[in-house]
């Protein structure tokens, strides 16, 4: 089954995602079928409610191949605030300037049931937060002050009004 990214508007992404208590040989098979989708949207990372699976895996590859994590949950931040102009899939073409916590430390599962817990900083940590977000139906949208969430809609629904150009190639976007 061919899976597509869900974009705003869709109510799966206001969703919280389902907790995984097994590791099975269909969960491996929907992982693989998410980073499908997450290469062919040029994406950084995918979290399952993107493309209408409520259940808290995320997949992404910042540079050393493509990884999975399961029932991921931030168990500290810190170091401090970073601003970044972040995107996401499920909000095609739009970037805006997000403050978050520049370091995080995450704890989840790997697909052969391992635990597992790593520190992450800057464009990592950003991105955990962000899929970890998407799994508790949390958009970019919720993240910003009213007057910013306002301009952004605002910005989106032009976006979406535009014709369409071919895609271009550009850089990763947090999913």
């Amino acid at each position: 089954m061919a899976h597509t990214i869900r974009t705003y508007g869709d109510p799966v992404l206001k969703t919280v995602a389902a907790e995984i208590t097994d590791v099975d040989g269909k969960l491996v098979n929907v992982a693989n079928e998410m980073i499908d989708v997450m290469y062919a949207a040029n994406g950084l990372a995918v979290a399952a409610p993107q493309i209408g699976i409520q259940r808290q895996l995320v997949v992404y590859d910042v540079g050393d191949g493509p990884n999975a994590i399961i029932n991921p949950t931030i168990r500290e931040s810190g170091g401090g605030d970073w601003v970044y102009d972040e995107g996401c899939l499920s909000i095609p073409g739009l970037y805006v300037e997000l403050l978050r916590p520049k370091q995080v430390l995450v704890h989840g599962w790997d697909l052969e049931g391992n635990e597992l817990e790593y520190e992450y900083d800057e464009l990592t940590a950003r991105m955990f937060q962000h899929e970890i977000d998407h799994l508790q139906g949390v958009l970019m949208f919720d993240r910003m002050e009213p007057d910013q969430r306002k301009a952004a809609l605002r910005e989106y629904r032009r976006l979406q009004e535009a014709p369409q150009e071919p895609p271009k190639k550009r850089r990763l976007r947090l999913s």
